[in-house]
């Protein structure tokens, strides 16, 4: 099948790992997503590929802001737990705080964004969320996190 073929040759293909947060009606959602990158330099956008089917997506669908969170290669364990589906992702192992707005930040990643949401896009059976950033913290220059031959690893 085709569909496992492209899943078995995007595997040789390092990318790069992120969180996506948001605030939802019921709380903070969050989700771990290998398909992260710059959209458009002139005007600023950055994309985040999300499956339909994630538990976050139903917030993501309606969210006028959200955050992009670039891990670093010691937070393997944040992106399993927000990887995991049933998991307590803002429960007592994660350091966090909501924005002013709501918006769930993060407070280990080196680098996160804060983005207004512009645009959906909805391709196969994933969503391209497209964000312009409003606010971007750089914290230490640590190696990033990034998925590979399906293990997390670093290019440090």
């Amino acid at each position: 099948m085709i569909a496992e073929e492209l899943r078995c040759a995007l595997r040789h293909h390092p990318q790069a790992v992120a969180i996506i947060t948001a605030a939802g009606p019921d709380g903070p959602i969050g989700v771990t997503v290998s398909s992260f990158c710059s959209a458009s330099m002139h005007p600023p956008l950055v994309v985040a590929w999300i499956g339909t089917k994630a538990s976050a997506w139903p917030v993501l669908s309606a969210a006028p802001l959200f955050a992009v969170h670039l891990l670093g290669t010691e937070q393997r364990g944040l992106a399993d737990l927000f990887a995991r589906s049933g998991a307590d992702r803002f429960g007592p192992g994660t350091t966090w705080k909501p924005d002013d707005d709501g918006v769930p930040h993060l407070l280990d990643p080196p680098v996160r964004m804060r983005c207004r949401a512009v645009e959906r896009i909805a391709v196969g059976d994933h969503v391209a969320l497209v964000g312009a950033p409003v606010e971007i913290t750089s914290g230490q220059d640590v190696p990033p996190l990034v998925r590979h031959q399906g293990r997390w690893t670093s290019v440090a």
